[in-house]
């Protein structure tokens, strides 16, 4: 829901930040990997409670994901392609997304079994729908040639809702400050997924449900 207007306030510090980068030989794919490298640290540092070092991790990774784009843009321009990613480097982005996104679940499930386990399963529940449902219309995009660039020049069609990229951020940043809340937190953005799950087929059974 938020993340379109928040691509138009960080679009042109971001731009910036990639050319820097670009210029210095930094790889868009190598940024990639290395955001997903730090991100995965917050599971060892939620599970043993450093909540302050996982947020860092977690932050860190966001940047790195930001990034990868910008840096892939900025070569694709040099390269006189139209497209600022390569297929690779697509797919890279979006599979390392999700493990990351499971990830911190996961890493609150470690740190307090009982309190958060089942929390955390619901919460991975509601991220398999809100990810499946993401990929399934982006299939279908690609095949019937449909594009959109309201959340930036993505290297497939990119489905909003109302839990998108920031509102998770947004969450896993309170996880990490108010521990103690995370069952309770964790249910409301499960619920949150759930209604942007429920949005998506609509969306599409409105875009494909003319089809016989």
């Amino acid at each position: 829901m938020l993340d379109a207007a928040l691509r138009r306030l960080i679009a042109a510090p971001l731009e910036r930040a990639g050319r820097f980068l670009a210029d210095r030989g930094v790889a868009a794919d190598a940024m990639t990997i290395i955001g997903f490298a730090v991100g995965m640290l917050a599971v060892p540092a939620l599970a043993c409670q450093h909540y302050g070092l996982a947020l860092a991790a977690i932050l860190v990774n966001r940047l790195a994901d930001g990034l990868d784009g910008a840096i892939a843009r900025q070569a694709g321009q040099r390269g006189g392609q139209t497209a600022g990613s390569t297929d690779l480097g697509g797919y890279l982005d979006i599979v390392l997304d999700f493990l990351f996104y499971a990830a911190v679940p996961l890493g609150f499930a470690l740190a307090d079994p009982a309190a958060n386990a089942l929390a955390a399963c619901v919460l991975l529940a509601s991220f398999i729908g809100t990810g499946a449902s993401f990929l399934a219309y982006a299939v279908l995009a690609a095949k019937r040639g449909l594009q959109t660039e309201r959340r930036g020049r993505k290297s497939f069609y990119h489905m909003g809702g109302l839990a998108e990229g920031t509102e998770t951020i947004l969450a896993f940043t309170a996880f990490c400050l108010l521990p103690a809340w995370f069952p309770a937190l964790a249910y409301g953005f499960a619920a949150l997924c759930a209604l942007t799950i429920l949005g998506r087929i609509a969306l599409a059974w409105r875009e494909f449900g003319g089809e016989r």
